[in-house]
């Protein structure tokens, strides 16, 4: 969260603290306990490294379009196939845990590297728009249904 990149990519300010990913932490927690959805720890198998977080967002937010999978990386990963692998994971997740019909990934649009992903995970672009609490920019809202994920899941039942 305190790279240029990643803040650059989630629009946070240059202040950005530990303090407010301590919070972001927290908000996680909560999540899964309030909800069983939230994000996991993404760590390099080969190096044991944390590399960044990835999983299910489901906010309770004035039109947020439901439960998301989403990713953030640290920028030297970016690029090798982390976001897709834990997308996968993140939406068998939700299809054979949370019970879901649908996912969504709510990516600003100028986020080109984030916005490649969808597309490889099978979801559909379905609209943008100015999300109520970020009026800054439009959010491309990507959707997956059951159905979709089922004919093309992967081999391993991922």
């Amino acid at each position: 969260m305190m790279s240029a990149e990643v803040r650059r990519a989630l629009h946070l300010p240059d202040d950005y603290s530990r303090a407010d990913a301590w919070r972001g932490m927290a908000h996680w927690r909560g999540q899964w306990a309030l909800r069983g959805t939230g994000q996991w720890a993404v760590v390099e198998t080969g190096t044991g490294s944390l590399i960044g977080r990835a999983g299910l967002n489901r906010p309770e937010l004035p039109g947020w379009p439901g439960i998301e999978v989403g990713w953030t990386l640290d920028p030297g990963r970016w690029g090798r196939g982390f976001a897709t692998e834990a997308g996968e994971r993140s939406i068998a997740y939700a299809f054979d845990h949370v019970g879901a019909d649908q996912v969504c990934s709510v990516i600003l649009a100028e986020n080109e590297r984030s916005a490649a992903v969808p597309p490889r995970l099978g979801f559909s672009l379905t609209e943008s728009r100015v999300l109520p609490h970020f009026s800054e920019a439009p959010h491309d809202i990507w959707r997956l249904t059951r159905e979709q994920w089922e004919r093309r899941r992967p081999p391993d039942g991922a």
